[in-house]
């Protein structure tokens, strides 16, 4: 590199002495002094350029050797691998970076579990309209730190004015269940809109949609119409992922409302939480 740029300096040097030297030929030898000038204007301009010009060469070089480099440093490091338990590993590892890779491609963010209540957490402080969720029934929205944090945040969203839709989604008969009930009554009493979508009145086009099996859970939330966190189906090395291009936002947006349509709002008779609609057959 250093006799490179030696010899690019000299290449600039001999080229102004040759324009120098046939300017003072035809200056004092030919007794042309306006050749003369225009011989050594010329001379500069054209050192000039080639020195720019062999400048920018050396620079895309530099670049293209760069990009060169960074495209194959994998491939440069597992050849350096001899142990063939060792490349099976690294192969594996290789095809779980592909796959985080192609998820960012495509303009989702993968989560822990810890980063996805985070980040769930701070979408809910910074909604200013709307919350929708979907979410399968748990029983550690009361006890679990990420989720009672989590859900305060939520409250904290609702105090400033922000109106949150949660869909949860089970069966009729978990509807019963005393841990679950005791949920409801807490999301009830803070005027949290909860609705419920009976797994098996969820449309197949929904699950078209999210290309999960219809006996899924579905577990995904929309802040704002602008950004959407969604659990994995199954548990992993990341726990959820989060996105905010447009085109995927719209993707949950279109499974929310075919949920949202299938779901039975909720009400409060007695000291159970039973769906509305149960309660119209009761009355009729």
């Amino acid at each position: 590199m250093i006799l490179s740029k030696k010899i690019q300096e000299m290449a600039v040097f001999i080229e102004f002495l040759a324009s120098a030297g046939l300017a003072i030929f035809f200056h004092l030898v030919l007794n042309n002094p306006q050749a003369s000038y225009t011989i050594f204007g010329i001379g500069i301009l054209i050192s000039l350029a080639t020195y720019l010009l062999r400048e920018d060469i050396e620079k895309t070089r530099h670049e293209l050797v760069d990009q060169y480099n960074q495209a194959h440093e994998i491939t440069f490091a597992l050849s350096q691998i001899s142990d063939p338990e060792c490349q099976v590993r690294a192969q594996e590892l290789l095809a779980g970076n592909k796959r985080t890779i192609s998820m960012l491609q495509q303009g989702f963010i993968p989560l822990d579990e810890t980063e996805f209540y985070l980040e769930g957490a701070k979408c809910s402080d910074m909604a200013k309209r709307r919350i929708k969720a979907v979410d399968p029934m748990t029983t550690g929205w009361l006890t679990r730190g990420s989720l009672v944090n989590f859900y305060q945040s939520n409250l904290r969203a609702l105090d400033r004015g922000v109106a949150i839709t949660r869909i949860f989604v089970m069966s009729r008969e978990e509807l019963g269940d005393p841990e679950i009930q005791k949920i409801l009554m807490t999301f009830y009493a803070d005027s949290i809109e909860v609705r419920i979508a009976l797994r098996e009145d969820i449309p197949a086009t929904a699950s078209n949609l999210s290309g999960r099996d219809t006996n899924s859970s579905y577990d995904f939330a929309i802040y704002d119409d602008q950004v959407a966190t969604e659990v994995f189906p199954l548990s992993g090395i990341y726990f959820g992922r989060k996105t905010g291009q447009p085109v995927n936002v719209e993707r949950y947006q279109r499974i929310y409302e075919l949920i949202e349509h299938s779901s039975h709002a909720i009400v409060m008779e007695g000291e159970h939480i039973m769906l509305a609609s149960d309660t119209l057959k009761l009355a009729a």
